[in-house]
């Protein structure tokens, strides 16, 4: 009698001690899981196109009123060593010519500026077919591109012709050949997280298909608006911006970047010099968002 007593407390000693184990084993593989990224969200200026028309930005501003167009792309540093960039600005002779933008540098140079190699880019997020905002993606060889599909589908077909004027033929030419080369991923509609901590919407209508994206940061989720919002008098105001396809789209996609962000400061529009007077540092061009 005594023996079987023995067994079975000596069984159920090995039962707790395995059980004990088994929870240690857990705790120990749910510290060993890495952290979701999150990012440091920079707006780095490359140029600046000395007075535009404040109406081309602002629909039913006044049309002698003009701003000094702050020329943009946006660097997220991420905690798991991703570099992602939004847009890539341009860097063609010709549109140079055309808009002579004041201290102009490659957007490539402006993303070195704070302390990305070109090379080093991971990933490049297209918000739409604009020349200023696609035309630099061949700047950045190791890039995945990140574009809607029905942006991309509207616009032009896989040889690179053009489908809607929206898109300049070259940036469609170097378009389908990264497509070609495999770099190319087609996003297939609105509220979809690409990479994780980046979420990218639609709704905007700048373009067929334009996008924007909700960037987990240490100081909160910071939405790049890139040009589904201009300026932040767009969204102060609540007007739409003045080249889009459907006002009140544009302005349901604004309301829905409020709902977004952690707070309405950390909504960064596409071309507002004020970005760089509201977040002074680092300097330089380079504007950290927090």
């Amino acid at each position: 009698m005594r023996i079987r007593h023995a067994l079975a407390r000596f069984a159920a000693a090995i039962t707790l001690a395995a059980a004990g184990l088994l929870t240690l084993g857990v705790e120990v593989a749910e510290a060993q899981q890495p952290s979701a990224p999150t990012y440091d969200v920079y707006a780095i200026r490359y140029a600046t196109v000395p007075n535009f028309r404040l109406s081309g930005l602002i629909a039913g501003a006044n049309t002698s009123q003009r701003i000094d167009l702050a020329m943009m792309v946006w660097l997220l540093k991420g905690s798991d060593g991703r570099n992602v960039l939004v847009d890539a600005g341009f860097h063609r002779d010709n549109l140079i010519r055309r808009w002579h933008p004041r201290d102009y540098v490659l957007p490539s140079d402006a993303v070195a500026r704070a302390g990305v190699k070109p090379e080093d880019i991971t990933d490049l997020i297209v918000t739409h077919v604009h020349w200023d905002h696609l035309g630099g993606i061949d700047l950045f060889p190791n890039a995945t591109i990140w574009i809607q599909r029905e942006e991309f589908e509207h616009h032009l077909d896989s040889a690179g012709t053009v489908k809607d004027r929206m898109i300049d033929a070259p940036d469609a030419q170097i378009l389908a050949r990264l497509a070609r080369e495999g770099r190319v991923r087609l996003i297939d509609g609105d509220a979809k997280e690409i990479i994780p901590g980046i979420t990218v919407y639609t709704g905007g209508k700048h373009t067929y298909a334009s996008q924007y994206a909700a960037v987990r940061s240490s100081v909160g989720t910071i939405v790049v608006a890139s040009d589904n919002m201009y300026l932040y008098r767009n969204l102060a105001e609540h007007v739409p911006i003045a080249q889009t396809l459907d006002a009140a789209s544009n302005l349901r996609a604004q309301a829905r970047m409020v709902t977004l962000a952690s707070d309405p400061r950390l909504i960064v529009p596409g071309h507002d010099p004020e970005v760089f007077v509201r977040f002074p540092k680092p300097g330089n061009g380079i504007a950290l968002i927090r």
